[in-house]
C-alpha cells in the first residue's frame, strides 16, 4: 500500500477512535472493498458470528471482502459509485443498525475506499423510525409470500377427477404435456375444466417451482388487453402511475402463461402476440426498449379455432403457433360415468363449506343427473349440488329434490320417496335397485380381498377413499379404522 494512501487510511482510523463513544462499530474497506481495519468493539464481529466464519477473532477477518463477513453490505456500491450514504437501517442478524458510509478519496479525488460506522444509542432516539421500518418490512415480505402463493399451481393431475376413458385419455395427455415445453391448446365447452387442466400441466412440468398466471381475454376490455398482456412504462399515457407496471408476461417469466378464451382476443394483438411468441421479448406499451421473457403458454378456449381460421376470425399463423399440443376436453354428458364420482366430491364440499352433514345420493337422484343432458359441464353440475343443499332438506340427496333445479325434473313414480326394495308387477326388480346391489357386493368383495384395508380397496374400485366412505355409508356397511 502507497505511503500516502496508507496515512490517509491512519487519518481515518484515528477519527474513528476519537468518536469511539458515540459509535458502535466502524469498518475500513480498500478499494477492492477488503477489510483494513474494524474497531475493537466491532457489533458485527462478535464471537459467536467469528466461530461460524471460522475465524478465531476479528484480527482474522482483516484482508477478506467485505461480503464475507456482512452478506448485505452496501460498501461495495459506495466504493464503485463514489456516493455516501449518510443514513440507512441495515438488517444484521438480531439488529437493527443506523449505518452511516462514506467514501474515502485521495489529494486527486480518486476513490480509495469506503468508510462505514453504527451510531451507538440511535435508535433509542429513532425507536419509532425502526419500528414503522420493522413493520413494513415484515409486512413486505408477507405481501410477497402471499402473491408467490398465488402464483402458484393449486390443482395436479391427480385433482382431474374421473375414470371414464374420455378422462383417463386426458389424464394421459396433460402427464405427457408436462414432460414437454412446447405450447398446448386445451379445446372444450365451457365449464369442462380448462383452467384446472392448465395448473396440472405447470404443476407437472419442469417450471412448477415458478409463477403460473393466467388471464382471460374475454374478461378484459379491448382498449386495456395490450397494457395487461405487455405492461405499461411510466407515464405512457394520462393518469398512468410513475412506477413501470409489469404486463402478464413479466409476471410469468420463468413460468406458465394461461391463456383462457384466446378466441375471443382482437385480431390486431393476436399480431402482437405472436410476435412475443416468436422474439420471445414484449414491449411495454409507452416504452421504446423490449423485455426478454420466457413463458410456457397454454391456450384454451370454448370457441371453434379451426372455423374462426377458414372464415378469417383469427389468423392462421397464431393456430398453427398454439396448436401444437391440442387437448380435448370431454363434455359431461360425453363421460357419465363420471357422474356419480363428481357428484359425490361436491356434495362433501358444498357440506363442508355449509357446516353441514354430508348427503348420500340415492340411486333414483342419479339416475336423473344421468339423464340431464349438462350444458355448463362439470360447473353446472357443481351448481346443482350446492342449490340443493340449500334449498332442500333431507338425509339424502333424492331426485324430487331436483324438481324446481334441473328442468324436467319432477321425478317419475318409480323414482320418488317410495320403497326401492318394492318389486315391480312381473316380480323384477328395478334396475336402479339391481345396480345398488352389485355395487354393495363390489364394495364388499373388495374389502374382503383387501382384508378390509380401505385405501387399497378403493383404489382396486377406481375410487377415492372419501367416495368409498360415502358409498359404505349409503349401504350400511359398518365403516371402522383400517387394520
Amino acid at each position: 500500500m502507497p505511503t500516502d494512501r496508507a496515512e490517509q487510511f491512519a487519518a481515518a482510523r484515528t477519527l474513528m477512535v476519537m468518536i469511539d463513544e458515540m459509535i458502535d462499530g466502524a469498518l475500513l474497506v480498500d478499494k477492492d472493498v477488503r477489510i483494513v481495519w474494524s474497531n475493537d468493539k466491532h457489533v458485527w464481529f462478535n464471537d459467536k458470528l467469528m466461530a461460524q466464519l471460522g475465524f478465531q477473532s476479528p484480527a482474522d477477518a482483516i484482508g477478506q471482502p467485505v461480503e464475507r463477513v456482512i452478506p448485505h453490505s452496501r460498501m461495495r456500491e459506495v466504493v464503485e459509485t463514489g456516493r455516501s450514504m449518510p443514513l440507512d437501517i441495515m438488517r444484521y442478524g438480531e439488529h437493527t443498525l443506523l449505518v452511516s458510509r462514506l467514501p474515502l478519496r485521495d489529494e486527486q479525488g480518486e476513490v480509495i475506499g469506503a468508510l462505514a460506522f453504527a451510531l451507538k444509542h440511535s435508535l433509542t432516539y429513532l425507536r419509532p423510525i425502526a419500528d414503522r421500518f420493522n413493520k413494513l418490512q415484515s409486512r413486505l415480505n408477507r405481501v410477497e409470500q402471499e402473491l408467490a402463493a398465488s402464483r402458484a399451481s393449486k390443482y395436479t393431475v391427480e385433482n382431474l377427477i374421473g375414470f371414464s376413458p374420455a378422462m383417463l385419455e386426458v389424464k394421459r395427455l396433460v402427464r405427457r404435456a408436462g414432460q414437454i415445453r412446447s405450447a398446448v391448446l386445451l379445446l372444450g365447452e365451457t365449464g369442462t375444466g380448462k383452467e384446472l387442466v392448465a395448473q396440472s400441466i405447470h404443476a407437472g412440468s419442469d417450471r412448477a417451482h415458478r409463477p403460473f398466471v393466467g388471464v382471460n381475454t374475454a374478461a378484459i376490455p379491448e382498449n386495456l388487453l395490450e397494457a395487461e398482456f405487455f405492461g405499461v412504462a411510466p407515464g405512457a399515457y394520462t393518469g398512468a402511475g410513475r412506477q413501470p407496471r409489469p404486463g402478464k408476461f413479466q409476471l410469468a417469466d420463468g413460468g406458465t402463461l394461461f391463456l383462457d378464451e384466446i378466441g375471443d382476443m382482437p385480431l390486431p394483438l393476436q399480431a402482437k402476440l405472436l410476435r412475443a411468441l416468436q422474439e420471445r421479448e414484449v414491449e411495454p406499451l409507452g416504452s421504446n426498449k423490449v423485455v426478454k421473457v420466457d413463458v410456457r403458454i397454454v391456450a384454451a378456449t370454448s370457441r371453434p379455432l379451426a372455423e374462426m381460421v377458414r372464415s378469417g376470425a383469427f389468423r392462421p399463423d397464431l393456430y398453427y403457433r398454439l396448436n401444437v399440443f391440442p387437448i380435448q376436453l370431454p363434455a359431461l354428458r360425453d363421460r357419465r360415468d363420471d357422474l356419480e364420482i363428481l357428484a359425490s366430491l361436491f356434495s362433501e364440499r358444498v357440506a363442508l363449506s355449509l357446516d353441514q352433514p354430508m348427503r348420500d345420493l340415492t340411486p333414483p337422484a342419479l339416475d336423473r343427473l344421468r339423464r340431464h343432458d349438462w350444458p355448463g359441464n362439470v360447473r353446472e353440475l357443481a351448481n346443482v349440488v350446492e342449490q340443493v343443499y340449500v334449498r332442500t332438506e333431507g338425509d339424502r340427496i333424492t331426485a324430487e329434490d331436483f324438481a324446481d333445479i334441473l328442468p324436467g325434473a319432477a321425478p317419475d313414480a318409480h323414482l320418488g320417496r317410495s320403497n326401492p326394495s318394492i318389486a315391480v308387477a312381473d316380480g323384477k326388480r328395478p334396475l336402479a335397485v339391481a345396480m345398488d346391489d352389485l355395487e354393495r357386493s363390489l364394495i364388499l368383495e373388495a374389502l374382503a380381498g383387501c382384508r378390509g384395508n380401505k385405501l387399497e380397496a378403493a383404489r382396486s374400485l377406481g375410487l377415492s377413499r372419501t367416495n368409498l366412505y360415502a358409498k359404505l355409508r349409503k349401504h350400511g356397511i359398518p365403516v371402522q379404522p383400517d387394520d
